[in-house]
């Protein structure tokens, strides 16, 4: 018997939100100890976390999309350091190893924007729907 694929539970969502909420204000206020992290502005999007609570994946963007290499490598260099701070703000029974990823979301709205900015795409939306 195959079970349909399902979108994460909602204690998932919870505790990702969380998890989000926590990392972007410890990032805000620069409380890790590493001058080249505290100088970036980063965004936390999103975060995913596994079925089983042990696994966070953190979707981020440095403010301007630049640096995205920079960001990345600076908050991997310090994620059991971000990994403590979270845990000591999220009561959670594991506190979850954090991986960074960056957030395509604000590319892939660009790309749709510049296939509706498409002369043919635009004809294509503006033709009245037949009956």
């Amino acid at each position: 018997m195959q079970h349909e694929s399902r979108g994460p539970s909602q204690r998932q969502l919870r505790v990702g939100e969380l998890i989000r909420r926590t990392l972007s204000d410890v990032l805000i206020r620069g409380e890790i100890h590493d001058p080249d992290l505290n100088r970036m502005s980063i965004t936390v999007g999103e975060v995913r976390i596994s079925p089983d609570l042990r696994i966070a994946t953190a979707y981020v963007l440095p403010l301007g999309g630049r640096g995205r290499d920079e960001a990345l490598a600076a908050l991997r260099r310090n994620r059991n350091e971000l990994r403590r701070a979270v845990s000591k703000e999220v009561t959670l029974k594991f506190s979850p190893e954090i991986k960074f990823a960056i957030d395509e979301t604000f590319d892939r709205l660009d790309d749709t924007r510049r296939l509706f900015e498409q002369e043919d795409v635009r004809r294509d939306l503006d033709r009245p729907e037949e009956e």
